[in-house]
């Protein structure tokens, strides 16, 4: 056929109805031989996803641990979570979520490869390129997608679990760093916990020191007010003058009675009513003086004193309560700050994998089959678009 062709071109010129026909023709014989070109790509690339999956990969072993973070603290255990009202059962997750943020972080891939290596395991050369990463001496920031993709902490919102699941090349090694992130998230729960506390301990040792020399300015204050006045209790003094005061008035209440009783039956000038007289003026006097003591407008008498007193008493008792309350709250502190207040509970310990569950083989060669195929037949879609614009 494709010489028949060339001969009708050789013989003269063709016309051109003639020769759009001549190239529909040959189009239509060259697309099978596209068409098994690219499918014949796919297959060979089906058969290489296959090779690779079933054979060249590397096998992974994957260990998990469940746990969850609760709070040993008395206090914390009293209050109510409005939180969790409105959020319903799941409540607040931000100690979950700050555990899974930690256990993920540059942090604590270091710690993990200062002690199982995870650098050395994770680029070992016995493993397929694909599968490890190329280079022992990768960037701290290739190093932690790496391990991003190799470890995984995911939060169950309904139950507050944190499901860790580590992958490693060995049983062993995928036990040992689910392990180690158990180990280290609790320690760093505990520790942000305990920072938090010897802060909170040192801001109230400052308070108590304030509160101390406060107490001590106020109780000096009212030792000099006594001094000064030479009362040691103002509102006794008062309290004992205002007793005498009483007296006298009974006693003139008393004489002003025989008084009234005598003018009965003698005459005012008689020498029994004088000394009456006399007496209940003495008594009068008496009573002017020592209301005088007690109460004054000049601002000097007792019962300002008192007032005065009664003032830096008040000031020295509150200095007293604050300082109690400050006492109080350190040694709560203290002992906030020296015991675990954030617990991480193992619902379940790290596993030790029997076989190996990564990579998923025959999910992996049937997703990759069919991707292929999917894209070749794009692929042959689109070239057919194309030659049927050019026609």
């Amino acid at each position: 056929m494709n010489d028949r062709i060339k001969e009708e071109l050789i013989a003269g010129p063709v016309p051109a109805s003639k020769l759009a026909r001549l190239r529909q023709r040959a189009l239509r014989m060259a697309a099978p031989v596209r068409k098994r070109g690219v499918f014949g790509i796919a297959g060979m690339v089906c058969v290489a996803a296959a090779l690779y999956w079933g054979v060249i990969a590397s096998d992974r072993y994957v260990s998990q641990a469940n746990v969850i973070v609760q709070r040993t603290d008395m206090a914390g255990s009293h209050t109510m979570d409005f939180s969790s009202l409105l959020g319903g059962v799941n409540g607040s997750r931000s100690d979950e979520l700050l555990l899974r943020n930690y256990l993920l972080s540059m942090d604590m891939l270091r710690k993990l490869d200062a002690k199982l290596h995870l650098r050395a395991h994770f680029s070992d050369s016995g493993r397929d390129p694909l599968s490890r990463m190329w280079s022992k001496d990768v960037s701290d920031e290739w190093f932690l997608q790496y391990y991003l993709s190799r470890v995984s902490v995911e939060l169950d919102e309904y139950s507050g679990v944190l499901v860790i699941k580590a992958q490693g090349f060995d049983a062993r090694t995928a036990q040992a760093i689910t392990t180690v992130l158990v180990q280290e998230g609790e320690r760093a729960m505990n520790e942000m916990a305990h920072q938090l506390a010897r802060e909170q301990v040192a801001f109230v040792e400052k308070q108590v020191a304030l509160m101390a020399d406060r107490f001590q300015q106020t109780r000096q204050a009212v030792i000099r007010f006594q001094n000064k006045h030479g009362l040691v209790s103002p509102q006794s003094r008062a309290e004992q003058l205002n007793g005498v005061v009483e007296r006298l008035q009974a006693q003139r209440t008393e004489l002003q009675t025989r008084r009234t009783a005598l003018l009965g039956y003698l005459e005012p000038t008689a020498a029994a009513v004088v000394e009456i007289d006399l007496q209940i003026e003495a008594i009068e006097k008496q009573v002017v003086q020592e209301e005088a003591r007690l109460t004054s407008s000049n601002g000097k008498a007792l019962n300002s004193t008192v007032e005065e007193y009664q003032r830096l008493e008040m000031e020295a008792g509150f200095a007293n309560d604050v300082y109690k309350t400050a006492l109080v709250a350190l040694e709560k502190g203290r002992v906030e700050a020296t015991r675990n207040m954030k617990k991480v509970s193992v619902v379940q310990s790290p596993t030790l994998p029997q076989q190996a569950l990564e990579p998923r083989r025959v999910y992996n060669i049937i997703v990759s089959v069919l991707v292929t195929l999917l894209l070749a037949g794009v692929v042959h879609l689109l070239a057919a678009i194309v030659r049927d614009h050019k026609d």
